[in-house]
Parts: structure tokens; C-alpha cells; sequence
């Protein structure tokens, strides 16, 4: 019987990195450095899924692509009616992004399906290594939006029915770019499913450790808030006849920080991470104003009370200026999603057999794996960043040793559970 214990070539899966990344690569002038700029379904996003879907091929492997534009690469077991182990991460980015978010996931999932073909490596059960189209939510509003579908949260007709800002469609620019798919648009219950990602935090370096075991996922609530007020003549207009959707939109603003800054909430985050007022004149106070608001909480009940306590907060805001509407749209809501424990330990297990240190650690990121923990086992392995592990960033980095041993840990488990 073959050794469980995999490792990987790093210097491959650094390479198939590097090469990914000159996919909607720029010159990001605030920081001197490569960016990338990969949203869900533009020409970027199409480029690059076209070069992975020809590495996935060049490895043997069968691909086919769901009514939602998810590619699923598939190699066989000697067992071709077990469920599959499943990995995979997404290729979309935010318009600011760097080099490893999500990416390290999927082509860590071919490197791993790479390395077992060549050392003439068989598993029970079938590897699938999974592209999600929409991870982000950045383009159509709604993240995870692939692995939604997937999972049964959200229905494939109201995926396709999403517009971004320009009013283009996700189910036409699935049909633009060539991947709209067809069969079920949700999957079969694989046996198992296990993501690889970079942290995107500090804990793994502030700790010194390469790699963590995820127990789960907070939960994330977004929210789309338009303001409408009253045009005027910045200086005509009294300020006690004004209705100002700039200044409700900053008021919420800080409305928002001093929730967090209370510690009434648990551990909350907030964050308005797009803020637009019309019409955008210096003269003019402005008559609409829309921004998002993205509140992240450990706790559900703790989240829930965030959000009670923001709606009341909108409401007394309306009556505060004459002429003032507001008006909020749901865009994504996921609660605590806790992981398998039984694949939590398998990580650790592997991990410790590579001789590699790690804790555990919850996620304060989105991931696809929150929504695949719906329908089968699921957890996730960090991998280190540097920088204070900054992402959605430029300067989002981590080393080729540390990608190279989180798929180490990521190819042991996937052949054990595949073995089961």
C-alpha cells in the first residue's frame, strides 16, 4: 500500500501561481506593485478560467461545467460509484487583488490531482477540484454566489436573474463568456469537502505558525442603503431646509463605528466599502446617496441584535431631515457556519504527520466552504500570509515554502478521506 503522506512539487505550484497572476494583472499605482483584476465573468475572469480548464485537461482529468458557470474537474477512483472528495476555491477577484486568494485553492487542487498521477497514485474514491464562479460578490452583489447555488441556498434562476452595475447579467455573461453550462445545478453530497486558502489575517504569522485548521465561518450580513433627499444650492439653501443624503450617509457612517467601538456587539465588524452620491457636484447638496454596509459577527444572536439595532437606527433617521427617505436592499446573509469536526481532525492529523505546528483558528473571511458545509463534511486549512496578512490587496503575499506546505497537508488529507 502506498504512503498516505504527499508532498507536492512547490516550485510547480508556485509556477501555475505566478503564471495565473499575469491574468488581468496592473500596475497599482498606490503601492508600485502587481495588482490583480479578475471580476466573476468579465474577460479576465474568462482568460483565466480558459488556462486552468486546460491544466486540469493536461492532467487527466474530465471537466464539466454547471448551469452556473462552476467548472468541476474530475479524476477517477477504482470505486466509480463513491461519492467524491471535493476541493477547489474560486479564480475571481476583487479589482484590487493579489495573487493567492482563492487561487491557491484550485491550483493547489491540481497540483495535489498532478502529483498523485505521477507517482501512479489510486484513490477509492473520485477527486474533484472545484472552480466557483462569483466567490467575491463584488460584480453581482451576492458572494459565494456559485457555491450558493451549488448547495441549494440560492435558486440557479435567481443567481442568473443578478445584475451588476451596469445592468449586464449573470446568466448573460455566462452565455458571453462561453460558460454557461448545463445538468443539475445542484451538486450530489460529496463525501467530503476540504478548501485550502490563505488567511488573509495575522494570526498565523503573528504565531510564527505555517498553517491553521479553520472551525468555521462568522456570519456576514450585507446590506445595499439608498438615501433619497432634495437637490439644492450649496449656497442658497439653509441648512435647517436641506434634505442632505450625504450627511444621513455619513451619519450612518459613524452610526455604524460607534456600534462597534460599544462592545455591545460581541466581536462585530463594520464596514462601508461603497459609498456614491448624486450628483456629485461641489455646489450641489446631494440628493441621493447609496453605500453598503458589510457587519461581520462571531455570534448569530450578537449579529442579529447589530442588525435589529442598525434598521432602528435607519428609521429615526428618516424623520431627521425634512424630505428624507431611506430605503435598504438585501444583498447576502450567512449565519455562523461551524466545520466538521471530524475533517478538522483529519487536517491536524496530517499536518502533525508533516511535522508541521499549527492551531485552530475561526474565519473571518467568506468562503466557499461555508456554503459547501451544507451538504457534506467540510473544513479548511489557512495557509500563512505576510504582511500582517493583508488581502484584497497588492501586497497580499505568501511565501512559495508556505503555499507549498499547506498543499502537503491539503494532498495527505484529500488521499486519506479518498481512501475511505
Amino acid at each position: 500500500m502506498t504512503d498516505s503522506l504527499i508532498t507536492i512539487d512547490g516550485d510547480r505550484l508556485w509556477r501555475s501561481l505566478m503564471e495565473l497572476a499575469e491574468i488581468g494583472a496592473y500596475d497599482d499605482a498606490r503601492t508600485g506593485l502587481r495588482g490583480v483584476n479578475r471580476l466573476a465573468l468579465t474577460d479576465a475572469d474568462a482568460e483565466g478560467r480558459r488556462l486552468v480548464l486546460g491544466w486540469f485537461r493536461q492532467a487527466g482529468m474530465s471537466v464539466r461545467i454547471d448551469p452556473m458557470g462552476n467548472l468541476i474537474a474530475r479524476r477517477d477512483g477504482t470505486d466509480p460509484g463513491a461519492a467524491p472528495v471535493m476541493t477547489g476555491s474560486h479564480l475571481d477577484s476583487v479589482a484590487t487583488a493579489g495573487a493567492f486568494d482563492g487561487c491557491l485553492g484550485v491550483l493547489g487542487g491540481l497540483e495535489v490531482v498532478r502529483t498523485l498521477t505521477e507517482r501512479g497514485i489510486s484513490t477509492r474514491r473520485p477527486i474533484e477540484v472545484v472552480v466557483f464562479t462569483e466567490e467575491e460578490g463584488v460584480r453581482f452583489g451576492t458572494d459565494m454566489l456559485g457555491s450558493a447555488v451549488a448547495a441549494g441556498r440560492i435558486a440557479i434562476k435567481d443567481a442568473h436573474d443578478l445584475i451588476d452595475r451596469d445592468g449586464l447579467s449573470v446568466g448573460a455573461e455566462l452565455r458571453r463568456t462561453g460558460f454557461a453550462g448545463d445538468g443539475p445545478a445542484r451538486f450530489d453530497p460529496p463525501h467530503a469537502y476540504v478548501e485550502c486558502h490563505i488567511e488573509q489575517g495575522p494570526v498565523l504569522a503573528e504565531a510564527g505558525l505555517t498553517v491553521g485548521v479553520v472551525t468555521g465561518v462568522q456570519a456576514i450580513s450585507w446590506q445595499e442603503i439608498t438615501i433619497s433627499g432634495r437637490a439644492a444650492h450649496a449656497g442658497t439653501t439653509p441648512t435647517e431646509l436641506r434634505a442632505d443624503a450625504g450627511l444621513a450617509a455619513a451619519q450612518i457612517i459613524v452610526a455604524l463605528r460607534k456600534m462597534v467601538d460599544s462592545g455591545s456587539y460581541g466581536q462585530l465588524r463594520a464596514t462601508v466599502g461603497h459609498l456614491a452620491v448624486h450628483p456629485d457636484l461641489t455646489n450641489i447638496v446631494p440628493a441621493r446617496a447609496q453605500l453598503t454596509v458589510d457587519l461581520r459577527n462571531p455570534d448569530d444572536e450578537q449579529m442579529a441584535r447589530a442588525e435589529a439595532d442598525l434598521a432602528g437606527y435607519l428609521a429615526g433617521l428618516e424623520g431627521s431631515q425634512p424630505g428624507l427617505g431611506l430605503s435598504t436592499r438585501r444583498m447576502a446573509r450567512t449565519s455562523h457556519v461551524p466545520f466538521d469536526h471530524g475533517i478538522q481532525k483529519a487536517i491536524a492529523t496530517a499536518a502533525d504527520d508533516h511535522g508541521l505546528a499549527h492551531l485552530s483558528l475561526l474565519s473571518g473571511a467568506g468562503h466557499d466552504a461555508q456554503e459547501m458545509a451544507a451538504i457534506c463534511p467540510t473544513a479548511m486549512i489557512f495557509v500563512r500570509g505576510e504582511y500582517d496578512g493583508i488581502s484584497h490587496n497588492p501586497r497580499e503575499y505568501s511565501t512559495p515554502q508556505a503555499c507549498a506546505r499547506g498543499i502537503d497537508v491539503l494532498a495527505t488529507t484529500l488521499v486519506r478521506l479518498a481512501g475511505e
